[in-house]
């Protein structure tokens, strides 16, 4: 890769070039719904109205929707810093689960601390995700090993092992559910747009979006992350440590995995309940890559894949189909999103 392909990487993209992909994966997957309610409903014209308009009816689904994407912002940017180093985070699911699970633990304990309990918790939670797939950056840095393999598999171990603790030594039996114990009031953060689920945490998570955005464009440390995945070698003799970024990058994509989990039990849930976080790791890995790894552009990835989910719900709710409708429109997100051909719409092929 020679200097105008560097040059191609760090120019900013119009608006219009860089949205067509994207564009084009959403309008197929709404497409894709389309004809499966035509296939799998009696009532199509019931099921299609539901899922589309259902979201934004009122104030509860709207909020609701909005809260689902707070977790998947947070694992959007989480992957997009891995990517923009070179490196492939797949352990999303267990450094939420992980995370969440710390942060709660800490916050029973530190209930007593207030305001800096609460926010040694989510750094507790931020850190559990950060050196889950940091680990699996230095088993790259010190014998070559493929990160995507050993996140992922790691990630499978602790949520077996979270969901242990959780079912057993910490589960709370004054509850029918399988869930830790409850979170003092003081520690939950301030709901927005009642009766909905949606809390603050959105104010949190565009923060996030704001910082990882600067730290990539506008900091030398930013510079050198992005160096090292666009070219390795070049970045090497450029003087950066190409090794350190293999481990920092993978430190703080589980890092931004794990303050995910962290503010969803702040905002949401207010204890650990046993695999609450299934699916939320996978869809931070669809939400980067539809907002091609660009922070501003998980905001609305996020939003996106959170409406295909409220709308399959509201759907389920008032017609005839079941809720497994969102996994097939969002198995034909993954598809779009990981084909060659589509990534490329928009965009120059770069030269190699």
């Amino acid at each position: 890769m020679g200097s105008r392909s560097l040059q191609r990487e760090f120019s900013r993209p119009t608006v219009l070039r860089s949205a067509i992909g994207p564009l084009i994966i959403a309008a197929l997957a709404l497409g894709a719904l389309v004809i499966l309610a035509l296939l799998l409903s009696e009532t199509p014209g019931r099921t299609l109205r539901y899922f589309f308009l259902g979201p934004v009816q009122n104030t509860y689904y709207a909020g609701n929707m909005i809260n689902t994407a707070i977790p998947l912002i947070f694992g959007g940017l989480g992957i997009s810093l891995a990517m923009r180093a070179g490196s492939f985070n797949l352990g999303g699911e267990g450094q939420l689960y992980g995370g969440a699970f710390v942060t709660t633990i800490s916050a029973i304990a530190l209930g007593s601390w207030g305001l800096a309990g609460a926010v040694l918790s989510l750094i507790f939670g931020a850190l559990t995700g950060g050196v889950l797939a940091g680990f699996s950056g230095f088993l790259r840095k010190q014998w070559n090993t493929n990160e995507l393999i050993s996140s992922f598999l790691l990630s499978n171990v602790v949520v077996l092992l979270v969901s242990y603790l959780i079912a057993g030594p910490f589960q709370d039996p004054e509850t029918n559910l399988i869930a830790t114990r409850r979170i003092a009031e003081s520690f939950r953060l301030m709901r927005i747009l009642e009766p909905s689920n949606l809390s603050s945490a959105v104010y949190f998570a565009l923060l996030a979006v704001v910082l990882v955005h600067l730290y990539l464009y506008r900091m030398k440390s930013g510079y050198e992350l992005r160096m090292v995945g666009l070219n390795p070698m070049f970045a090497r003799y450029g003087g950066i440590r190409v090794s350190w970024y293999r481990i920092w990058s993978m430190f703080l994509s589980g890092a931004l995995y794990g303050l995910g989990g962290g503010f969803a039990i702040f905002g949401t849930y207010y204890a650990s309940v046993r695999e609450f976080s299934t699916g939320m790791g996978w869809n931070g890995l669809a939400v980067a890559l539809i907002a091609r790894f660009q922070p501003v552009a998980v905001i609305p990835a996020a939003l996106f894949f959170a409406y295909i989910e409220s709308g399959a719900r509201s759907a389920m709710l008032h017609s005839d189909v079941t809720f497994e409708i969102a996994s097939i429109v969002q198995a034909v997100v993954f598809f779009l999103v990981t084909s060659s051909l589509l990534q490329r719409l928009g965009t120059k092929r770069r030269s190699v």
